[in-house]
């Protein structure tokens, strides 16, 4: 069977049998796939510890028929043990490693997904601003990638150049006067100002936000994130918004 070697990050595992585990991983080059990691629940395992959620490795790996099988590990970050030290980073690093699963697909090269989630990642672990604005940037940024982009400032409908007050989620974002549906929310133009400086990566902008506005824009992305998946995000449950 064909050995393949490749980096990338763990999103997930569960048990398989007595001292086996399923990873699903991540890569750079091949896209999601799923790799079964022989002994790795044993305490004498050579790189149980490696292949945990949010750890950034170089596998190599044998293609299997359904499942391919690790044959090594090496660790190039652990982003995982360094989140799980602190509970609003470790509850937000998990929300990130689901949605990414979520937005993925098997085998299908994601390098744009990929750069987002290690660069995520990498922010909570070092700490570089508040987790829930982390979180909220990944999740804007994803969702763009998969070609669901919410409008802050224009019409999402007619394009008209705003800023705009309203807010439609089932429209994409900001809505005109005219195009406003029933049921357009209100925020804060300073909410959709926050909510626009995360999805273009403006940090100076997202910092010196005010936590009201942080609260209200947390609760947008959410839902917009929620409705473009159809179900919730089960992760974002343990977030403290």
């Amino acid at each position: 069977m064909p050995l393949y070697r490749d980096q990338g990050i763990v999103l997930r595992t569960h048990k398989l049998g007595e001292a086996d585990r399923i990873i699903t991983v991540l890569t750079r080059s091949l896209g999601k796939v799923r790799t079964v990691g022989k002994g790795v629940r044993r305490t004498k395992s050579r790189f149980g510890a490696r292949l945990e959620p949010g750890m950034l490795v170089d596998l190599q790996c044998y293609e299997g028929r359904n499942l391919d099988t690790v044959t090594q590990a090496e660790t190039l970050e652990s982003w995982g043990d360094v989140c799980a030290r602190d509970y609003d980073a470790w509850t937000a690093a998990n929300a990130v490693l689901e949605t990414c699963d979520r937005l993925t697909e098997e085998r299908e090269p994601a390098l744009q997904q990929y750069l987002l989630v290690t660069g995520a990642m990498r922010s909570l672990a070092g700490k570089e601003h508040d987790p829930n604005l982390v979180l909220d940037a990944y999740l804007l940024r994803a969702l763009a990638v998969a070609g669901w982009a919410p409008s802050f400032h224009d019409c999402a409908k007619c394009g008209a150049e705003g800023p705009h007050r309203a807010f439609h989620i089932v429209s994409g974002g900001a809505v005109c006067s005219v195009c406003r549906p029933p049921g357009s929310s209100a925020p804060a133009p300073e909410t959709l100002r926050l909510l626009a400086a995360l999805l273009a990566g403006d940090w100076i902008i997202a910092d010196s936000s005010d936590v009201r506005h942080r609260r209200e824009g947390s609760g947008l992305t959410t839902a917009f994130l929620q409705w473009h998946l159809e179900r919730g995000v089960r992760s974002l449950r343990m977030v403290e918004r």
